[in-house]
């Protein structure tokens, strides 16, 4: 048990994990049963593991280098299954201006790319895309209606 937390350690001290994660570590590397609720005990208590920290880092990670939206962020986290408030304080994470600067310059990139297409295609195609990133339906019409204003 003892070299298997200590595996444990290493892999949690290397990135931030969730709990499921671990979860899965632990029964690769042979723990079963309450071994590993032990293990995961243990790591909480010697702060190698923290739901909250993880989703921060998690939610400030996609959201500056892959530029997701908090829909996706959060259903990503969901299926991490990452509690609610975890996902909250997460979430918080996000600049609101960085954000909405962010969405408004996925628009425009994607707006420019389909120039050929007709305005109401080039418009579904644009929202399809933004969802897909997990942008919320109201921010991608307002990014819309500024760049479609500036566009005129």
């Amino acid at each position: 048990m003892e070299k298997e937390l200590e595996m444990l350690r290493r892999y949690c001290a290397y990135q931030e994990r969730c709990h499921q994660e671990v979860k899965y570590k632990s029964l690769e590397l042979g723990l079963r049963g309450d071994a590993v609720e032990e293990a995961i005990a243990e790591l909480i208590a010697d702060n190698f593991l923290n739901e909250e920290r993880y989703a921060k880092a998690f939610a400030g990670g996609k959201f500056r280098i892959k530029q997701w939206g908090r829909n996706k962020i959060k259903a990503e986290l969901k299926q991490k299954q990452v509690s609610d408030y975890c996902i909250r304080k997460g979430l918080a994470e996000i600049d609101g201006d960085d954000y909405y600067a962010t969405l408004l310059r996925l628009t425009e990139k994607k707006w420019q790319s389909l120039n050929r297409e007709t305005a109401l295609k080039r418009r579904y195609k644009t929202v399809q895309h933004l969802l897909q990133r997990g942008f919320e339906s109201s921010l991608i019409n307002d990014a819309l209606e500024e760049i479609a204003n500036n566009d005129a």
